[in-house]
């Protein structure tokens, strides 16, 4: 009893011993603790440091983005050719005859993206541009989410000709893009801000992008002069579509017909013109400018003309008075276009392939209106359409009794109206429905699918 006694006081004694020990060195380390400074300091003090050196670092490499001009009026003489008048500094991707665009961010722009200080629609040169990296935009920079196409035309987005030539590119490049669509597009003219297209073309592309055609106009998005628009994504074209003929053009076009028919639930040919009528002819006139002096001689002898050849049947229309998809109804049953010079030609891209078009221009176009006067030309060889040729008016009908009949002419040769010549329509029009009787064109069943991605 007694030793076990001794056994449980000596283990009494141990742990005592034991709790003392850990409290004074716990004491030791307290104490030890207070007086010497921390280890730490002397690091977070680098850390502090090296913050503000990239904080600074940052605010330096955003105040250094440069705005340059939109519209670089060194190049006024020369605004279409190379890298044109708009954002000059920066070089396209794509060769020669190919499409050429620039992206952003990209490769080329060593990841930085685009931003564009541009509302005004006056002067493209107060308008500016300039790449940044997206961790350090400009000062007041509003980012833009998703993807942004960018356009700048030489021409206006009134007329339909020269607003699909600016408007066409996009569209390449979404077939090549496995059609992703763009949240947003942003239309220059020479520099310009534009907020508004005419409405065929407007409905053309909202038909072709699946309704997304959202024109940017900036409205609201500064919060003074001074801020910018910074895109997470931007694509950039500044040339208009190249008039090649190729297959993968052709395919463009027939990419938009086959939207256009969608968008306007219009077949390629109904059941009983199908029955009824082999040829489709029409008479697509002008009101003013380009029209025909006498139009009612006209249309007979194109009625005449169409009646001599068996399922011809002559439908005459002003363009003025179609809606979108009136116009895109009555080309998808023409086989034969006949009309004036104009921007009411650029329908012919609605018909079927190999279908012909026949051309009128007043007296004057071949002396004074330079390359201009080819587009449709150019238009029907890279849409896979026919150009049955151009008749050219030989008399100044507004100009005979001036005494500078050279002066008038040169003055006045693109308002001037058209005159007729019967027995020359006649044979034009007979063999032209002669040829086309004996062709079909082609359907776009089997060209297009529906609608997909074909490049």
């Amino acid at each position: 009893m007694v030793m076990m006694g001794k056994f449980k006081f000596s283990c009494a004694l141990r742990a005592l011993y034991l709790v003392l020990v850990f409290v004074v060195l716990f004491t030791f380390f307290q104490i030890h603790m207070t007086r010497t400074p921390s280890l730490s300091t002397p690091t977070d003090v680098r850390l502090d440091s090296k913050w503000k050196e990239m904080e600074d670092l940052g605010s330096k490499v955003k105040d250094s983005v440069v705005f340059l001009p939109l519209k670089d009026v060194r190049f006024e003489n020369n605004p279409m050719e190379g890298n044109t008048w708009f954002m000059s500094s920066v070089n396209d991707t794509g060769k020669d005859g190919e499409l050429k665009y620039m992206e952003f961010p990209s490769m080329e722009s060593n990841g930085r993206v685009l931003c564009i200080k541009g509302r005004n629609t006056i002067d493209g040169s107060w308008n500016s541009y300039a790449l940044a990296w997206p961790r350090y935009l400009p000062s007041n920079a509003i980012y833009m989410k998703g993807s942004s196409f960018v356009c700048n035309s030489y021409y206006i987005y009134d007329n339909i000709w020269h607003g699909l030539s600016a408007m066409m590119p996009f569209v390449e490049w979404y077939m090549k893009d496995e059609c992703q669509l763009p949240q947003r597009w942003v239309l220059f003219n020479k520099g310009e801000l534009r907020v508004s297209v005419i409405p065929w073309l407007k409905e053309l592309m909202e038909a072709t992008f699946d309704g997304q055609f959202q024109i940017e106009d900036f409205d609201g998005k500064y919060d003074n002069d001074d801020g910018s628009m910074c895109f997470e994504k931007a694509l950039v074209m500044r040339h208009s579509f190249r008039m090649t003929v190729s297959e993968e053009t052709i395919r463009v076009y027939d990419l938009i017909r086959c939207k256009a028919r969608m968008y306007c639930n219009v077949s390629s040919k109904s059941e009983a013109n199908e029955k009824r009528f082999k040829i489709g002819m029409t008479l697509l006139l002008r009101n003013g400018t380009r029209s025909f002096t006498n139009s009612s001689i006209v249309i007979r002898i194109f009625q005449q003309a169409c009646r001599k050849v068996k399922g011809c049947r002559l439908v005459v229309a002003y363009s003025d008075n179609l809606s979108f998809c009136e116009h895109v109804k009555l080309m998808s049953v023409t086989n034969i276009l006949v009309s004036p010079h104009g921007a009411q030609l650029t329908n012919m891209l609605l018909m079927d392939r190999n279908s012909s078009v026949m051309e009128f221009l007043p007296n004057g176009w071949l002396e004074h209106a330079g390359i201009g006067q080819y587009v449709h030309q150019w238009m029907a060889d890279s849409s896979g359409m026919r150009h049955q040729g151009v008749w050219r008016d030989p008399r100044a009908h507004d100009c005979t009794n001036s005494k500078n009949v050279d002066l008038c002419i040169k003055n006045s040769f693109k308002d001037r109206q058209i005159g007729y010549n019967g027995s020359y329509f006649s044979w034009w029009a007979g063999k032209v429905l002669d040829e086309v009787s004996r062709s079909n064109p082609v359907s776009m069943v089997g060209v297009s699918g529906l609608c997909g991605c074909i490049l």
